[in-house]
Order: structure tokens, then C-alpha cells, then sequence
């Protein structure tokens, strides 16, 4: 299968030969390290390691010296969003390959998600004390109905927000940002990534009482998986918006370009130009194609062979796998099991 490689936002990519320019001019420009890339063993807890990480913006820059500790957790953040992404549309023509138009819907998904993961990354290292400038949640004003309790460490969303919109923002507020509508484009989108967010705090408890009786619950505020929120958003995705930059009043704004009498809506991804269509590797256009995608024969989703493989053809391979079966449970207090092989066949896109 084609190596998938994820082209990351300027609010989280970081290369060494100052990639950040891809979203300030038309013409991209193919960075050759990420944040995502960044070493396992590679620790910020030193200002001048700050330095190690080229291509930030200088508010960027700042909030590193300022505080080391973060930029390890946005480093985390970074490999979320590629693992995440790669999960999220494995079923998809797109598998979140490099793309080289930061205009398409697959660009506008990617602002919301890597906005949407910074947060939340921030908002759970706050949580389980990795963060020193920050800590739980603030205990809601909600009043519970009897048996119901606040207590626990919720997840801090609301720090989450505003340093992971601080950092995120930042190349989008520059004066030398390049396109006025791709600005608002990122800018809308990464709003879009945080408002998921939002909705993806709810309250959670645990159960306490004499013999599971669950007399007493204590609940927090916590954030869903970040898979979820990638579901949500993926569903935003494939019902965007593509949008015009016009005139509105005495100022441009990104309308929608069929149905400009309404206004762009806050909890829809927008998007300036039309995408490929992923079939063929279309390197210009960051399209790696879908031949050798593997492809499911009898699904009716979109990783159905036809689909899939856009009307080419598949090949079959047979493949062994190995799993658990005849599990016995033994008192007290194990299970054993045997492994058995089965050959399953399975396909490829021609």
C-alpha cells in the first residue's frame, strides 16, 4: 500500500524549511519534518530548545519559552491528528495523503480536527497533572438531582480553548498571512474543530454504595475519545460548504457560493475549491490515488470495491489469521484459550 504521509496545518506543523509559507502564499511549499516527525526523545524542557523547532511564528515562539511544558503536549497533539485522521477516512478514497491545496474540504477537515485535538490534548494533560500552569476543571454551578454529586477532576476545556486557540491561530493573525479568504477559511474552520469540542463535553460519574448499590454517583465534566469527535467532524466534512469571497456591506466575507442568501453557518466546514476526485495519483494536486487500497467486496459504505477502486477492478489475495477460539473460564479466576487459524480472502484496488 502507498505510504500515507499527512500534511499538517501551519498551526501545527513545524518543518525545517520554514513550511509555514504554504499557507501565506498560493504556491506550496513540501516541508520536510513536522511536528509529528518530531523524536520520541526529543524533550523541550529548555528555552533554547525552543530554537530546535524552526518555522513558528514569533507569538509561537513565545508561548514555547514560556512554557516548555506545552509544547511537549501540542508535539503529542500533532501525532493525534495524523493518527487520528489516518483512522477516521481509512475508508475513504482520501486517507488523509499529503494534500498540496490548503482550499479543499480535506484541509478545512484537517484545521477543525488539528484545532479540535490541540485542546483536547491540552485540556486532558491539565487533568492528569502533566501540565504545572494548569489543573482540573472548575466544579460546575449545575444543581444535581438527589443521589448525584460533583466531584472528580474534570477535564479543563476551558484552558484547552484558550492556549490551544492561541497557538493555533497565530499564523492566521499575522499581517503578512497571505490570502484574505484563505485566512478566513482556516480560521473559521479551526472554530469549527473547537465548537466539536465543546459539545463533546458531558458528564460523566461513578457509582458508589454498599455492594454496587449505587446509591451515591460523583460526577465531572469529561471530553469524549478524540475518535469521536473525529466522527462528528468527518460528518461535517462530507456535508461542507463551498464558499466565494464577496463583498458583504463594506467588507469581504466567505459566503456560501450557491446559496449565498444565507449567511455561512457556525458549525459548518466551508471550503474555497473543489477537490479531485482520489482515483488517480495526481502528484500536483496531492493525489496518491487509490491503486493497491485495500477494499471490502460486500460493504455498501465507501469502501466498497467499486467505490474504492473507481470502477478499475480488484484483485484477490487470500490471507491467514490467527485468533483466539475454544476459551474456557476456570474457577478461580483465569481463562484459557486455544488459537485457531482461519484463511479469509480479501482485496485490492487494481
Amino acid at each position: 500500500n502507498t505510504p500515507l504521509q499527512l500534511k499538517l496545518p501551519a498551526c501545527l506543523v513545524i518543518p525545517i524549511n520554514v513550511i509555514i509559507s504554504q499557507h501565506i502564499k498560493q504556491k506550496p511549499v513540501i516541508g520536510q519534518s513536522a511536528l509529528s516527525h518530531t523524536p520520541a526523545s526529543l524533550h523541550i524542557n529548555q528555552t533554547q530548545h525552543c530554537k530546535l523547532l524552526p518555522g513558528m511564528v514569533s507569538s509561537q515562539a513565545q508561548l514555547c519559552r514560556s512554557n516548555l511544558e506545552l509544547m511537549q503536549t501540542i508535539i503529542q497533539a500533532a501525532r493525534e491528528v495524523k493518527k487520528t485522521c489516518q483512522k477516521t477516512f481509512a475508508d475513504m478514497r482520501w486517507n488523509c495523503s499529503f494534500n498540496r491545496n490548503p482550499r479543499t474540504r480535506e484541509a478545512a477537515f484537517v484545521y477543525a480536527l488539528s484545532a479540535a485535538t490541540i485542546s483536547h490534548t491540552i485540556a486532558r494533560a491539565c487533568t492528569s497533572g502533566d501540565l504545572r500552569l494548569c489543573s482540573c476543571g472548575p466544579i460546575p454551578a449545575q444543581i444535581l438531582e438527589p443521589g448525584y454529586r460533583w466531584g472528580g477532576c474534570a477535564d479543563n476545556l476551558h484552558y484547552g480553548l484558550i492556549m490551544g486557540s492561541k497557538f493555533s491561530d497565530a499564523p492566521m493573525k499575522m499581517k503578512r498571512a497571505g490570502s484574505h479568504a484563505n485566512k478566513l477559511m482556516h480560521l473559521h474552520n479551526a472554530e469549527v474543530g473547537r465548537q466539536a469540542l465543546r459539545d463533546a463535553l458531558v458528564m460523566k460519574c461513578k457509582c458508589h454504595g454498599v455492594s454496587g448499590s449505587c446509591s451515591i454517583r460523583t460526577c465531572w465534566k469529561g471530553l469524549q475519545d478524540l475518535r469521536e469527535i473525529a466522527m462528528d467532524l468527518k460528518t461535517k466534512y462530507l456535508s461542507a460548504t463551498k464558499v466565494v469571497h464577496r463583498l458583504v456591506g463594506t467588507r469581504k466575507q466567505l459566503v456560501p457560493k450557491d446559496i449565498d442568501i444565507r449567511p455561512v453557518r457556525e458549525n459548518e466546514l466551508v471550503y474555497l475549491q473543489s477537490s479531485p476526485d482520489f482515483c488517480s495519483r495526481i502528484d500536483k494536486q496531492g493525489s496518491v490515488g487509490t491503486q493497491d487500497r485495500q477494499c471490502n467486496k460486500t460493504s455498501l459504505g465507501s469502501d466498497n470495491c467499486d467505490l474504492m477502486c473507481c470502477g478499475r477492478g480488484y484483485n484477490p489475495y487470500m490471507e491467514k489469521l490467527v485468533e483466539r477460539c475454544h476459551c474456557k473460564y476456570h474457577w478461580c479466576c483465569y481463562v484459557t484459550c486455544k488459537k485457531c487459524e482461519r484463511i479469509v480472502e480479501k482485496y485490492v484496488c487494481k
